[in-house]
């Protein structure tokens, strides 16, 4: 198949890695192991870490793997994608453990670019390359997540509250602007009175 290697042994010692196609040996002396080298999706759960201000939080990480050296895949270890598992959530643990939780919740996207050295070489001990390393979630639990949920609608609201403010001190300073440029020139507001007297949506009263 084309998705697989066949590392070909001989007399119990790696000879070569077949591709896809037809392929001569003996079988007496010869053993075959296939390799799957399509890549695979490795989702590591809910990793509850500390922060280094003491706070317990839980990370999900997702990246994919696949076989990049069948040989070492199939001699290095017996299970390699659970050793890129462990090795995620070490480089979780060291990552988190040196971050406040202020400085997390504002680094998560970047978190995973973060790990990825240390995931990648452990990944390669193995035979495995690691590609699309992303934090996906960060839980926080419960009444600190209300804590936070407060904190950003109280910001929200403040910015509200600004920008309400920010339109008024316009309003003002454009009806000072208007009322100090018609003391200045009185002949202005009777021309304005003139041009709605013409548009005949406003009684004009003329004093005597």
């Amino acid at each position: 198949m084309e998705y697989e290697r066949v590392v070909k042994l001989v007399d119990g010692r790696v000879q070569e890695v077949l591709g896809a196609g037809r392929h001569r040996y003996r079988r007496a002396r010869t053993t075959l192991h296939r390799i799957d080298i399509r890549p695979r999706l490795l989702v590591v759960p809910g990793q509850e870490v500390l922060t280094s201000d003491g706070i317990s939080v839980r990370l999900t990480a997702v990246l994919r793997v696949a076989v990049v050296d069948p040989v070492a895949q199939l001699t290095s270890s017996q299970d390699g994608q659970s050793e890129v598992y462990m090795a995620v959530q070490h480089a979780l643990r060291v990552a988190v453990a040196g971050l406040a939780l202020d400085a997390l919740m504002e680094s998560r996207i970047e978190l995973g670019a973060e790990i990825v050295e240390p995931v990648h070489a452990a990944a390669a001990r193995v035979g495995l390359g690691t590609e699309d390393l992303a934090v996906r979630d960060l839980m926080l639990p419960g009444e600190l997540r209300r804590a936070y949920t407060e904190v950003l609608l109280a910001k929200q609201r403040g910015r509200a509250d600004l920008e309400r403010a920010r339109s008024e001190a316009a309003a003002l300073r454009s009806l000072a602007n208007t009322a100090d440029l018609l003391e200045k020139h009185p002949a202005l507001l009777r021309l304005r009175a003139l041009q709605a007297a013409e548009s005949g949506t406003t009684k004009l009263v003329i004093k005597q």
